[in-house]
């Protein structure tokens, strides 16, 4: 960001200097610029008191009472509690990390909740584990809701006959299990002594737009204070001129 912005402080610096010749368009480049970088920096302003919001609701819900869940009323990071029909026939290995880094599976059940279908995250366990037996009868669970987050191409494809899953790829889950799931998932968060370990679910949401905002306002300052030195050269130059010549 620091070299992109002293290029483009260069760069209009060389146009100032050229511009000098041509007062009406030294002006109207000016204030173009000034208005463009004061409108981005506003508009960042904007974006940053929506994004602080949305980052208070997020972390409200999340620390909240669980509420019962039947399967509608659909809300980013809601906790809720709810009664499922669970199909341990059709577990999903999904490639994960834990929090440490350390590379093992999620293991995701497919659940009905008053015949809404969902996929129920239910925590990590480790490569080594994968074998292992996760079939699970419970029919009381608690959770936090998360929109499936989008597509990302540049994951491997879904080894469907090994169950090695990369992404919750809907046609896979189609092919898989013949059915259609909500795109919302249901991290579990019943707290276990063995495996799978619950996923912890925070706010992790990027929130650069005051850092972008100073960035714009202060390109907006820098052109102004361009603009106020060379016009000063300018008139500086012609009162020399204008006095060398009254000799």
């Amino acid at each position: 960001m620091s070299f992109g912005y002293f290029c483009l402080l260069q760069f209009i610096s060389g146009v100032v200097k050229k511009s000098l010749k041509n007062k009406f368009f030294f002006s109207v480049f000016v204030y173009f610029f000034i208005l463009i970088f004061l409108s981005l920096g506003t508009w960042q302003i904007i974006r940053l008191n929506w994004k602080l919001d949305l980052i208070s609701e997020i972390e409200k819900n999340i620390n909240s009472k669980p509420v019962s869940f039947s399967g509608k009323n659909l809300d980013n990071f809601k906790r809720v509690e709810f009664d499922a029909n669970l199909n341990n026939s059709k577990l999903i290995f999904l490639y994960s990390l834990n929090e440490e880094g350390k590379p093992g599976f999620d293991i995701i059940n497919t659940i009905s909740i008053e015949n809404n279908n969902f996929l129920l995250n239910r925590g990590w366990i480790p490569n080594d584990l994968k074998n292992s037996n996760f079939e699970l009868f419970n029919t009381n669970f608690s959770g936090i809701l998360k929109k499936k987050s989008n597509k990302n191409y540049f994951k491997p494809k879904n080894d469907i006959q090994n169950n090695y899953w990369f992404t919750l790829n809907d046609d896979d889950l189609l092919k898989y299990t013949g059915k259609k799931f909500s795109n919302f998932i249901i991290y579990e968060t019943n707290n276990r002594s063995n495996f799978p370990n619950p996923k912890k679910i925070g706010v992790n949401i990027s929130n650069n737009h005051l850092k972008y905002s100073l960035t714009w306002f202060s390109l907006a300052i820098s052109i102004f204070l361009i603009y106020l030195y060379f016009r000063k050269k300018k008139l500086l130059m012609i009162y020399v001129s204008t006095r060398d010549n009254s000799k």
